[in-house]
């Protein structure tokens, strides 16, 4: 992967993404993202290759884009760019980081790993603020996580906040336990996990004797979450992009030039992982070329270095710990069936 890079060179970037099996949903929206950004800057051939969703298949196929590539993108989910993550570090290589957000994976290989997302712990912050702002008495928060630490770890960054923000009266742990005691009259349900894990969460909270006053799911940032919920109106959902509340990018393709691109290529709008993939690849190709190299330590400082921002929004990344710290989530909410932003959070 090591090169020397003028303004004039061919870049090669490589991505190992999910085309198939669970998280195909999120990795083809990549893809075609990634596939889109290239028309703009034509002097970055991309190469894409199907991850299945799978660990193991992962850990079969990065090695040999590595090989192909000069910058190396790294696939979508916090599972699998951690086994990415762990690779890297091995083999000494620069892996861009657009797709797992969790906090272990931003922060356990420092130079190896340079994150775009908000750390899991951090994501619903946006929520727990905007319901302790509406005044006590403070409502009961019940957090429900999945099976993974993608989950567990959302859950303990809500936790955590709730405890700063004066919540007294909280319960945290898998959503079989959370929703098997009955709850009071007010209380608020936070669930974070797969994105099926987090629509069985909100089918049973809805459907309860005593279903919650607001519910937030990290599922429901997702424009497909209206499609498999009989009734998103009211929901909360995380994002980690939202358009239009973002400041204008220092880096790479504007938002609407960017929308209007994909939209004219797929016939869609594109969600948040196709934008925080084309982040991703914004971000090492500057850096690539503001280095003058591929080679990892060359990138790795001048992306800690950066204080900047593209249509994804800010980004800073710590360079003791790894930690992406200026992006925040936003926070939306289903109202007749269109995901709005709340305006003044984030």
């Amino acid at each position: 992967m090591n090169a020397k890079v003028g303004t004039s060179k061919q870049l090669r970037m490589g991505a190992c993404l999910s085309l198939s099996g669970q998280f195909a949903r999120f990795g083809r929206q990549a893809a075609r993202a990634l596939e889109v950004w290239a028309s703009f800057d034509d002097s970055t051939e991309i190469l894409i290759e199907d991850d299945g969703s799978d660990v193991a298949h992962l850990n079969a196929v990065l090695p040999g884009v590595s090989e192909r590539t000069d910058l190396l993108l790294g696939p979508y989910s916090t599972v699998l760019m951690r086994s990415a993550g762990e690779m890297a570090a091995e083999a000494g290589w620069l892996v861009w980081n657009h797709g797992g957000s969790g906090d272990d994976v931003e922060t356990a290989h420092p130079g190896y790993v340079v994150s775009i997302l908000t750390p899991t712990s951090r994501y619903t912050e946006p929520f727990v603020t905007h319901v302790a702002a509406q005044g006590k008495p403070l409502p009961e928060l019940r957090i429900a996580h999945g099976k993974g630490r993608f989950g567990r770890q959302v859950a303990s960054g809500a936790r955590a906040c709730a405890n700063r923000l004066g919540f007294d009266r909280h319960r945290t742990g898998p959503s079989d336990e959370v929703l098997r005691y009955e709850p009071p009259d007010n209380w608020v349900l936070i669930t974070a996990g797969t994105f099926e894990e987090d629509v069985y969460v909100v089918r049973r909270a809805q459907s309860a004797a005593r279903p919650p006053r607001l519910i937030c799911a990290v599922a429901a940032g997702v424009e497909d979450f209206r499609e498999v919920v009989d009734n998103p109106e009211g929901i909360f959902g995380i994002a980690q992009w939202y358009p239009g509340t973002g400041r204008p990018a220092e880096l790479g393709p504007g938002e609407r030039e960017f929308m209007r691109a994909y939209h004219q290529a797929t016939g869609e709008l594109p969600g948040y992982p196709a934008v925080q993939a084309v982040a991703g690849a914004v971000i090492a190709s500057h850096c690539a070329r503001q280095s003058g190299g591929t080679e990892r330590e060359l990138l790795w400082s001048s992306a800690t270095a950066l204080d900047t921002s593209t249509m994804f929004g800010p980004f800073q990344v710590d360079r003791i710990s790894g930690a992406q710290v200026a992006h925040r989530t936003t926070l939306v909410q289903w109202i007749d069936g269109e995901r709005i932003a709340i305006a003044g959070v984030s």
